[in-house]
């Protein structure tokens, strides 16, 4: 992008001083090969200016022991890594670790079918740092309806105790992934704020992973947010370029206002078994059944330097831009995690 050297000097002033929080990071699990997202590469988080990761682990595709599994490893990766890398229990840690000069990592789960049926592993997880949660990814689950379904199924019977659970218990509800009308069930129901923490316009973009703006203003109403992926195949551009993010945010900054964006890149640094595995799972990613189509491509953390240009460039004041870096996260955590 070409921004005037004032918006650039801004934008790079903002990146060192506001908390910059991308929700949505997977990192490589152990035994499922390499997307180039090992541990090492949170560094180029915190060098790009981010303040705070959202570290995805477990989810749909496993049981709770594998869950817990994978939740103790992340923590044992944390604690090796303590001189950069800080575990995330409350809002003041992010603001701590900013501080220190170290990366704050918040740990979530794609999926509920890791608890089993069983509403007292919130808790738990809870207690071993996950302070975030999808409902379903993409497939239906005992909880609701994916947003790869060919039916939209509504949120169930246990869904709706799963979500008071998790209000009760201070996690974090997640509605992407989800299907439509599973989304807007929980969010009739919400009592605290829920979010969309990657998906982007359907206003902008059709894809079957994006959202409608009766979700993004129901998801609002609850005093939540839509986070912005960095996904091509959510974006409508195969480069990922900046200015196709500024369209998915600016949209939603004039639909819901700025006190309701944030950022969720999904950055994955080698998309080549990404792409081999979901060609693999029609059923989950009905976009793979075009021979045509391209595979994903993902925007990188060095762009949120742009992406505020952009947004300095568009005429948002700089207290706007703090709130969609980071601030409103750190409002919605402070009201729903205890």
């Amino acid at each position: 992008m070409h921004l005037e050297q004032t918006h650039v000097a801004n934008a790079q002033r903002l990146l060192q001083s506001a908390v910059v929080w991308d929700n949505v990071w997977p990192v490589d699990l152990p035994g499922l090969g390499s997307a180039g997202n090992g541990w090492e590469q949170l560094e180029r988080f915190a060098k790009a200016g981010v303040s705070a990761v959202g570290v995805t682990l477990a989810g749909d595709h496993h049981n709770s022991a594998e869950a817990l599994r994978i939740t103790a490893w992340a923590r044992h990766e944390l604690q090796s890594r303590s001189s950069l890398l800080t575990l995330v229990e409350k809002v003041e840690d992010i603001v701590a670790a900013k501080r220190a000069g170290k990366l704050a990592v918040v740990l979530q789960f794609e999926g509920t079918r890791c608890f089993e049926r069983d509403l007292n592993l919130i808790d738990a997880f809870y207690a071993l740092g996950v302070r975030q949660t999808l409902i379903a990814f993409n497939s239906a689950n005992c909880a609701g309806s994916g947003c790869a379904e060919p039916a939209d199924g509504a949120l169930t019977p246990y869904g709706r105790r799963l979500v008071r659970e998790a209000e009760r218990i201070g996690m974090l509800v997640d509605l992407s992934h989800v299907g439509r009308r599973t989304s807007l069930d929980a969010l009739a129901i919400a009592q605290k704020p829920m979010v969309f923490s990657h998906s982007n316009a359907n206003a902008v973009h059709t894809s079957f992973r994006n959202i409608d703006d009766e979700q993004a203003r129901a998801c609002a109403a609850t005093g939540g947010l839509v986070g912005i992926s960095g996904s091509s195949e959510y974006l409508g551009d195969p480069k990922c370029r900046t200015q196709t993010l500024f369209r998915h945010l600016d949209h939603y900054v004039q639909l819901l206002g700025p006190a309701h964006v944030g950022l969720g890149f999904d950055v994955i640094f080698n998309a080549e078994p990404v792409n081999s595995f979901v060609r693999a799972h029609p059923e989950e990613w009905p976009m793979v059944k075009d021979p045509a189509w391209p595979g994903f491509n993902y925007a990188v953390p060095e762009q949120i330097v742009e992406l505020i240009g952009a947004m300095l460039a568009n005429g948002y004041s700089e207290s706007a831009v703090e709130d969609i870096l980071g601030r409103n996260y750190l409002r919605i955590c402070s009201q729903v995690w205890r």
